[in-house]
């Protein structure tokens, strides 16, 4: 299978966060929620890259990354495959990200805000 993950991938250029780190992530939720399961096929680089509109470096970049946190693999002849689909948390973690997304929104944070919030409690959990 080979989904068409052009629409449902957006770059932000104005956001703090790099344009790679965004398609990383998105990927990433796609593979933890189920829309992307083991055996998919993902657009090559440079097809992806002339699609969003950024250089064939930058999607390279994420799909590095991918492949080194164990969830993607470029393999001759077949492309870029999914390797690791949804466990059964990561639902239940997309369901409370959902809920902290709206509720952040009804408080007037943004998503840099909401991001540095989840990123000092990483911080906080691995000190203690």
């Amino acid at each position: 299978m080979t989904p068409d993950l052009t629409p449902d991938l957006t770059v932000d250029l104005s956001a703090a966060e790099p344009p790679f780190e965004q398609v990383r992530a998105q990927i990433a939720g796609h593979i933890a929620t189920g829309a992307l399961t083991a055996g998919d096929r993902l657009p090559t680089i440079r097809a992806l890259a002339a699609d969003l509109g950024l250089a064939g470096n930058t999607i390279g970049r994420a799909y590095r990354e991918l492949e080194a946190a164990g969830l993607i693999e470029t393999r001759r002849r077949t492309g870029t495959v999914v390797l690791a689909s949804a466990s059964a948390s990561p639902v239940a973690l997309h369901r409370t990200a959902t809920d902290l997304a709206l509720m952040a929104r009804r408080n007037g944070l943004d998503e840099t805000g909401v991001l540095d919030l989840v990123r000092a409690a990483f911080r906080q959990t691995a000190e203690g």
